[in-house]
């Protein structure tokens, strides 16, 4: 099947809301490849938009959607079902203490909007600190904790924000001393605030914001800053979640538990699942001050057993180790682009969450935006798809997160056309 006027159609009739279009039409996707109408395979080192970790079409999650699909789909939100339970019950037993109530919502936004709702109505606070880099969602609450991207011409964001400057080390003022920053950050903070702070809402890994990962030791001087205020330290792990950094949550490996944990795109591995997960202590204060958040798909059990079924899989495929390993194996691999190539500024991320920074100039680090743009493209017309973060103050910054059931000879594959993009760029 051709394109036709498909492109025609995408102009006469879709809202456009965001960057451009990937110049292809979709057909078809199974494992960690999509197909377009030209019937051209396409490596997929996005998993989707980062979601699709278990890859497209996996036998499991399909055989699970056929069965719930003709069984139990969608019900009344005050109604409960067994996978909705089964669900919450198995996150819990993935989890340390004290995180073991979980509502089972949609998308990444809806998660966050939850878990600012309730850090709100437990602490009586409503300022909310994040990074200047972070992407938590388009709605409400979320969109004004996101500073990544798309704050202007919608009127006053929700009163009560304040930003922090994330530890980007590779181009931060502070360097590698994220200590120094982290206290200026924070007196800056007690400068500003009204004296109502609620929670502080971070990413252990920003990846909107260009794959900067915290440093070890960041997550418990944070969590310190903000036990001292009386706020609850909220963990956006929608990107990290799930077996993706090589442990089942990335805040495990600095031994930091959060007050309250969102989950969405891996939970789910494509389908819209999130979750707002916290103490039994947090859950029965908001309770009883009268906690709403009554929503269309709330607990649907078609999602649920989704879920269950991620969290299936990724034990009895041992795909926590897997990440780990393909991790090693990716990373060592984009460190011998980087000593070829000179536009590789800078390589980082953890597990199957790697990020390179293109630059023009190695010694002054100078943004690289254009060439970005140009190895996304010549990336795609090779058969891979990547996708490149440009922010104000960056260069490129490509976000490379295949799906956990990625084999050896495909992440190979993929470092191999990168590989050639950047030459065939650089060669023009």
């Amino acid at each position: 099947m051709g394109e036709d006027g498909f492109w025609d159609d995408v102009e006469r009739h879709l809202v456009r809301y965001g960057g451009p279009f990937t110049p292809a039409v979709i057909e078809s996707a199974a494992g960690s490849f999509v197909r377009d109408s030209t019937g051209r395979a396409i490596l997929d080192f996005t998993s989707g938009q980062m979601s699709a970790v278990l890859g497209h079409s996996h036998p499991d999650v399909v055989a699970t959607v056929r069965e719930s699909v003709a069984t139990l789909d969608h019900l009344f939100s005050g109604m409960l079902s067994r996978p909705v339970v089964d669900l919450a019950r198995e996150l819990a037993a993935t989890l340390p203490d004290p995180l073991e109530r979980t509502l089972l919502l949609t998308t990444g936004a809806e998660s966050n909007e939850a878990a600012l709702k309730m850090a709100k109505l437990y602490t009586g606070g409503w300022e909310v600190v994040s990074f200047a880099q972070s992407w938590h969602g388009m709605t409400g609450g979320a969109a004004a904790a996101t500073y990544s991207a798309g704050r202007r011409g919608y009127g006053p964001p929700i009163p009560g924000n304040l930003a922090i400057p994330a530890p980007y080390a590779y181009r931060s003022v502070f360097g590698d001393d994220w200590r120094t920053e982290l206290d200026v950050a924070w007196d800056l903070v007690d400068r500003q605030s009204a004296g109502a702070l609620a929670a502080c809402l971070v990413e252990p890994i920003l990846s909107s914001g260009g794959v900067v990962e915290l440093p070890p030791g960041y997550l418990e001087a944070l969590r310190r800053k903000c036990d001292e205020r009386g706020m609850l330290l909220v963990l956006d792990e929608a990107q990290t979640g799930v077996a993706r950094t090589g442990t089942m949550y990335a805040f495990e490996r600095d031994g930091v538990v959060p007050d309250i944990l969102t989950l969405s795109k891996t939970l789910g591995a494509g389908l819209p699942l999130a979750a707002t997960i916290t103490s039994a202590e947090i859950e029965e204060r908001c309770h009883e001050g009268g906690f709403l958040f009554f929503t269309t798909h709330v607990s649907d059990p078609l999602p649920a057993a989704v879920g269950l079924t991620v969290l299936d899989v990724v034990r009895r495929d041992g795909l926590v180790a897997r990440a780990a390993e393909l991790g090693t194996r990716l990373r060592a691999g984009l460190r011998e682009l980087a000593a070829r190539h000179d536009c590789i500024g800078d390589v980082r991320g953890r597990g199957l969450l790697q990020g390179i920074e293109l630059v023009t100039d190695r010694t002054t680090r100078e943004p690289a935006d254009k060439l970005g743009r140009a190895v996304t493209a010549e990336c795609l017309a090779l058969g891979l798809h990547m996708n490149v973060v440009q922010l104000p103050g960056m260069g490129g910054v490509f976000r490379i997160a295949p799906p956990l059931t990625v084999a050896d000879s495909e992440v190979d594959l993929g470092l191999d056309i990168l590989d050639r993009a950047l030459t065939n760029v650089a060669t023009g």
